[in-house]
């Protein structure tokens, strides 16, 4: 196992009838800028929850942050908040909203270009305080330190992280997921799950106890994941799969092992160039990954086959193909399709995408992923 330093000072409140517990948790003395995305939170009743909480403070709201949320939309959240001179951020909505949160509290301080915190890795000193009210569990955003911006004009989708924008709480109630649709709730589960797979699918380094965690929470998207299709106002259901979903992204899988993340910086691009939900870019590229790295990740991907589905063949690349088929057939199961072709998307428009990123470092767990190697993993998603 590696050596790691872990600090996690997110608290979380995990439950039904949470949401209340606002008035308690937010300071009462400084402006509050409550964001939000599209307006469902309006249709489920979590905006009046919140508003009631808050009656006693002083809030004011911005809505209209995008699914990849864009920097040009967080940049006037930024400009409002610093004409207000607002003190707390509450995000309330999904990840989507929570990454552009965590953007604008650290670019409210920011001096110079916001921009270079994402293309430059700009130093971040100081963040505005901010917390959530989760109602879409998929991108674990709501325990930990990162975020992930698009520039539609420029056709970017990058990503930073910082300790300064940890949430300082998260209310994770699961009655607000009830209205999500199926297309929402199965790219929760396939969000989550790949997340899983970019911390637990490297080199073994003896850590048994993360692989467990890991593989745990693999299992239980498994198989909570047709339920919550099937049922999706079971309020245990909607539960293990909101605390399955925070438990693959909060930072405790990653203690001590290697990670990929190459599956995520691909899937980022087809976002950027074709607008395909993040976690359905996912769901295309983390197979054919796989197989094209199968020589690297030769022992994870037998547990995996051996743990997670049970495969007992005792011809090892048999097993290992057997196990990525049946992780293609839960995600085609669930409705999120795994090939280019199924988004009408032509392997010829989305090979710009292995020639941009090969001009940066290269990726993966070993740092062998190159723009031939990405080039050949979407030949293969084809």
């Amino acid at each position: 196992m590696e050596n790691f330093t872990y600090h996690n000072p997110t608290r979380i409140v995990f439950g039904k009838n949470t949401i209340g517990k606002l008035a308690k948790l937010v300071p009462a003395d400084v402006k509050v800028l409550l964001l939000y995305g599209g307006g469902s939170i309006f249709k489920n009743g979590v905006h009046e929850a919140c508003r009631k909480a808050l009656e006693k403070h002083t809030v004011i709201e911005f809505g209209g942050i995008e699914a990849n949320p864009d920097y040009a939309t967080c940049m006037k959240a930024v400009e409002l908040a610093r004409r207000e001179q607002v003190g707390f951020l509450l995000s309330v909505g999904g990840g989507s909203v929570l990454d552009g949160t965590k953007f604008i509290a650290a670019a409210i301080p920011f001096k110079g270009e916001p921009w270079d915190i994402l293309e430059k890795n700009a130093k971040i000193s100081a963040a505005t305080p901010l917390a959530s009210v989760l109602t879409l569990p998929a991108t674990g955003s709501e325990a930990n330190s990162f975020s992930v911006i698009s520039r539609r004009e420029t056709r970017q989708k990058l990503a930073f992280g910082n300790p300064l924008v940890y949430p300082v709480f998260s209310i994770l109630d699961p009655e607000t997921t009830y209205s999500l649709d199926a297309r929402q709730t199965a790219n929760g589960v396939v969000d989550a799950f790949v997340h899983c797979m970019e911390q637990y699918m490297t080199y073994p380094v003896d850590a048994p106890l993360q692989d467990r965690q890991a593989e745990a929470v693999i299992q239980t998207l498994i198989e909570e994941g047709p339920k919550v299709m099937a049922h999706p106002h079971d309020y245990v259901v909607r539960a293990n799969i909101m605390w399955a979903c925070t438990c693959a992204l909060n930072g405790s899988l990653a203690l001590g092992v290697p990670q990929d993340w190459a599956t995520h910086m691909i899937g980022h691009e087809l976002t950027a160039f074709f607008g395909i939900d993040h976690a359905r870019t996912l769901a295309v590229v983390l197979p054919s990954l796989l197989r094209q790295q199968k020589a690297g990740k030769q022992a994870k991907l037998l547990q995996f086959a051996r743990r997670i589905w049970g495969i007992t063949t005792p011809d090892e690349n048999q097993a290992i193909e057997e196990g990525i088929q049946r992780m293609e057939a839960f995600f085609q199961s669930l409705g999120v399709p795994t090939r280019l072709s199924d988004h009408h998307v032509k392997l010829a428009d989305a090979l710009p995408i292995a020639e941009r990123l090969g001009k940066g470092p290269a990726l993966g767990e070993r740092g062998d992923i190159t723009g031939a190697t990405i080039a050949a993993i979407l030949t293969r998603a084809e």
